[in-house]
């Protein structure tokens, strides 16, 4: 086998995309799929869920000790684990993290499976983006998000994107504006320099 039919052959960097907001029309939803097709076009693997898909109750700890860790929990966290990195679209619910995302991050930072809590994310690569009708683009949000990401290990990529007036910052389902389209492909290459190489153990 020549080099160039081995680099052909060996599995891309995966990484999971996933939004804090399942709104169907969701301005959030639309940018992480825009930074994900980014993603591809530098060769990597990025599979989208909705959180949706993984419906889980408001964390309590009484829930977890008498019921246990829900299946649900235990998939999300396995789809985590298995990835090389993060892409994650948070949206601003009253200048912070949607309960959405905040809850499926703590749910998933339970240990089980004989895994430590924070296994899953500890020096992950996480980029995350983020849109609002606002002229800071959910700035405030995202920043609370990567102290939490932060604090549960993982490697946030210093640069994060903060797309404000999302009203008129789309068109047709593509970033109206070009520059931030060469914006969107900068970042998102950022993340894949930071995705470690794909484990051989993956089936």
């Amino acid at each position: 086998m020549t080099n160039i039919d081995q680099v052909l052959d060996r599995p891309a960097k995966r990484v999971l995309a996933f939004s804090g907001s399942v709104r169907r029309e969701s301005w959030n939803s639309l940018l992480l799929n825009i930074a994900a097709d980014a993603l591809r076009s530098h060769g990597v693997s990025v599979r989208g869920i909705s959180l949706r898909d993984y419906a889980l109750p408001i964390y309590d700890g009484d829930l977890e000790e008498s019921r246990g860790v829900p299946q649900s929990v235990l998939e999300l966290r396995g789809l985590i684990r298995e990835h090389d990195g993060l892409l994650v679209a948070c949206p601003e619910y009253n200048g912070s993290v949607t309960p959405l995302l905040k809850n499926a991050l703590d749910w998933c930072s339970r240990p089980c499976d004989g895994l430590g809590g924070l296994e899953p994310f500890q020096l992950k690569p996480v980029l995350i983006v983020g849109t609002s009708i606002g002229p800071f683009g959910a700035l405030r949000a995202i920043s609370h998000l990567r102290a939490i990401m932060s604090k549960m290990g993982a490697a946030v990529v210093p640069e994060d994107l903060a797309l404000p007036n999302a009203q008129a910052a789309f068109r047709s389902g593509a970033l109206a504006d070009p520059d931030m389209e060469e914006v969107v492909k900068a970042l998102t290459w950022r993340l894949a320099e930071q995705l470690p190489g794909p484990r051989k153990d993956r089936s």
